[in-house]
């Protein structure tokens, strides 16, 4: 893996979120916990939603647009509608945010 430095933990409030830009787009880094740290995607499947902008609960995010429930663990939508966001591997160290960006590397190289 490919870890990169994002920022200090303690930049995002808890139950709050961050973007990040790639060249793939951006990625939502959301705090649910002291140290429990989650990335995604930052677009609803469905309309598009900024899911950065909406609301942070347990493991979880709901799109500001439509509702729609996703899992920050594993990206699955929960509810009768079904949908997947792109997760990524991020970690907490010594109070900064690491985020591996060994698959953006990998999209950009041809």
């Amino acid at each position: 893996m490919n870890w990169i430095d994002i920022g200090a933990v303690d930049e995002i409030p808890v139950r709050g979120s961050r973007i990040v830009k790639t060249r793939d787009g951006c990625v939502a880094v959301f705090r649910t916990g002291p140290d429990e740290v989650f990335a995604t995607s930052d677009r609803c499947p469905h309309k598009g939603g900024p899911l950065s902008e909406g609301i942070v609960h347990d493991r979880k995010v709901t799109c500001p647009l439509h509702n729609m429930v996703y899992s920050l663990e594993t990206g699955k939508a929960q509810g009768a509608d079904e949908g997947v966001i792109e997760t990524y591997p991020v970690r907490v160290e010594a109070g900064r945010l690491l985020l591996d960006g060994s698959r953006f590397a990998a999209r950009g190289a041809a």
